[in-house]
């Protein structure tokens, strides 16, 4: 059998290959053996050993259970599942799972650390995206900053027109705002809507996001279609810093922006009664 070499250090996907199957031969297990272990059959072992398929980390957290190897998997994933990211995005992410603080302002999508899976899944279907199951499982992995022990603050305003656009149909955007809602209760996590009423505002250049960090400069970020913009420029930081605070003091407050996302939540994709008595979406 023909077995392909690996580079480790070709990329975070070929490194994490090149030690799954030192590891698992170190233990002796062929792929079949090891795929039998971590609930999962001995080609698809073969398969992200060869970098043909992504690792997820519910996978990586088997392995590392099956092989003893300390938690090496479970760490390496979530830099694999960076790297499918687009590559523009990429030095964003790490630089937001750095952040202390972070806000920003949506004026198209809820903002990818609130959003559910089958949101963010409709969101990327309008990319095109070859890897869209790579990219999807990207999104949610950088959710995870959210659950540390000491998670950055968040504040999010959102542009109303984003609790009416229906990506995904009405089922999921009744559980993304529910998802929305959810955040209520975490001190950490701020939501705020900006209603359509309002119409000039502050940001109507589009959507933009400022981090915050201990001991490093500030930085903002903003997105088109095929690249990102980042940048430590004091005169832009502090400029679109000087917008958010006036886009939080337009926007309505974090207890009423609740109330206008349950509203719109209950109004616009609110569960249907069929005919047989039974709801529908």
């Amino acid at each position: 059998m023909h077995i392909r070499e690996l580079d480790p250090s070709a990329s975070p996907l070929d490194y994490y290959g090149y030690e799954l199957r030192r590891a698992r031969e170190a233990a002796g297990l062929t792929q079949k053996a090891l795929g039998s272990i971590v609930f999962c059959t001995g080609s698809l072992i073969g398969q992200i050993e060869t970098t043909l398929k992504v690792p997820t980390r519910e996978f990586s957290e088997r392995v590392d259970a099956a092989l003893g190897t300390d938690g090496l998997f479970s760490r390496l994933v979530g830099l694999v599942l960076r790297s499918q990211l687009p590559g523009w995005l990429q030095p964003f992410a790490e630089l937001e799972a750095r952040a202390t603080n972070i806000a920003t302002f949506q004026s198209q999508v809820v903002y990818g650390l609130l959003q559910t899976p089958e949101y963010a899944r409709a969101v990327l279907e309008t990319g095109w995206a070859d890897n869209l199951d790579e990219q999807v499982a990207a999104r949610l992995d950088r959710q995870r900053i959210l659950a540390r022990e000491k998670p950055p603050l968040l504040w999010v305003v959102l542009d109303e027109v984003v609790l009416h656009r229906p990506f995904a149909g009405k089922e999921a955007m009744r559980h993304q705002l529910t998802h929305l809602l959810s955040f209520r209760n975490r001190r950490e996590v701020r939501i705020q809507v900006l209603p359509l009423g309002l119409g000039q505002h502050p940001a109507t250049a589009g959507s933009f996001s400022v981090l915050r960090f201990e001991g490093d400069p500030d930085i903002t970020y903003s997105d088109n279609y095929d690249k990102g913009y980042l940048t430590a420029n004091p005169d832009v930081v502090r400029d679109c810093s000087h917008r958010y605070d006036h886009l939080q003091a337009a926007a309505l407050s974090v207890e009423d922006s609740a109330a206008l996302i349950a509203h719109v939540r209950e109004e616009r994709y609110a569960e249907q009664p069929a005919p047989d008595g039974s709801t529908v979406a």
